[in-house]
């Protein structure tokens, strides 16, 4: 849409889904003529491919662990309120210059809370603004479960008092959004399925390569599935297969060296490929936790797979992933807190045996939401 303007915001916090999933929407937008701009909170990312938007950063903020309770600046200092100042102003700043028909808010407002003092100064601006943008929720087939009901209900709150639609990157037929977030019925019609934003495009030129991936995502909780892969290899049915373990960038450096050290001729280890779903297409098997990205890439390649879901305190969204991809003949599943070098082999050995999975699912969503957008806005 020539002349449109819109701006996303995005924060990763320990893996990278997020910001890969908020750079395919900005990619998709310029594609079709929108002047993009994407604003990243988390940490840099070295490679990312966002087309022809605009990348702006703010001052970073990455979570210190899996319990997502606090978090730190790039030098590992907690910040503070000038710190989270700076943030806000910085943020507003871009959207009075940029001047945005639309504005995207990744994740938010059914996650990222901690993030509400520059997000609600954002959104006040933006409906101050004249003409005022059109603004959406950009989320993921899944939420993590909340023990308390009133969070579900703010959410709601939310999404009523702020945003034209929210854009649900799922496909209702597989995970319906009210399997985990009990308030839909509330914003049913703001809803739009938009299909899983997946990797879209050719196989790579690898053949048949019969190799086992072993992946990590981001890698920043990844170690325990990667050395217990290093370990099941030699009793799994694929011994005689090479391993590539892709450790991700955010794997500690004392892991990854230590990975290394234990690598042998039957295995490789990696930080990461950019031709990860080319590579799952050659592969034999796939062994990975069950983030959306990662999920995705598997079942688009139909190789069969092993997922591991990552599962820390009141973290439910993987587990419930992978759930329903076992349950649709997907992928075996074993639970991280029983994962042992036994359990993963005997897994892998009856993904193995299993028919290669035939199931299609729609991994388009990132041109969908760009079109349900250039739809909905004019100018």
């Amino acid at each position: 849409m020539s002349g449109a303007r819109a701006l996303i915001w995005v924060q990763h916090l320990l893996g990278i889904g997020h910001l890969r999933r908020a750079a395919a929407l900005a990619r998709a937008l310029a594609a079709r003529d929108f002047d993009t701009m994407l604003v990243s909170g988390g940490m840099p990312l070295q490679g990312l491919d966002i087309g022809a938007a605009k990348f702006k950063q703010l001052p970073p903020l990455r979570a210190t662990d899996a319990t997502f309770s606090a978090t730190v600046d790039a030098n590992g200092q907690k910040p503070d309120g000038a710190f989270r100042a700076q943030r806000r102003e910085r943020l507003l700043s871009l959207y009075r210059t940029h001047r945005p028909h639309v504005v995207i808010t990744e994740m938010y407002p059914f996650g990222r809370r901690q993030f509400a003092a520059e997000l609600l100064p954002l959104l006040e601006a933006a409906h101050q603004s004249r003409p005022k943008p059109a603004i959406f929720a950009s989320v993921r087939d899944i939420l993590t479960e909340r023990s308390e009901p009133a969070r579900s209900s703010e959410m709601a709150e939310l999404v009523l008092r702020w945003y034209r639609a929210v854009l649900v990157h799922g496909d209702a037929e597989l995970i319906p959004f009210e399997a985990s977030f009990p308030e839909t019925a509330r914003i049913s019609h703001l809803i739009r399925y938009t299909g899983y934003i997946g990797a879209v495009g050719p196989g790579g030129p690898y053949g048949g390569s019969g190799e086992v991936i072993v992946s990590a995502g981001g890698g920043a909780v990844g170690a325990h599935l990667l050395q217990t892969a290093m370990e099941a290899r030699e009793i799994s049915a694929l011994a005689d297969r090479r391993w590539r373990l892709l450790a991700g960038p955010n794997l500690p450096a004392e892991w990854y060296n230590a990975l290394k050290r234990l690598s042998h001729d039957g295995t490789v280890v990696e930080r990461a490929r950019a031709d990860f779903p080319a590579l799952l297409e050659a592969a034999a098997l796939s062994i990975s936790q069950a983030g959306y990205n990662t999920v995705l890439d598997v079942v688009s390649a139909r190789v069969r797979a092993v997922l591991v879901p990552f599962a820390a305190p009141g973290e439910t969204e993987q587990a419930l992933r992978a759930e329903r991809m076992a349950a649709a003949g997907l992928a075996q599943v074993v639970r991280e807190d029983g994962l042992t070098p036994e359990r993963l082999a005997a897994a892998v050995d009856a993904a193995w045996a299993a028919p290669r999975p035939e199931l299609e699912i729609g991994v388009a969503g990132a041109g969908e939401s760009a079109r349900i957008i250039s739809e909905t806005v004019s100018i």
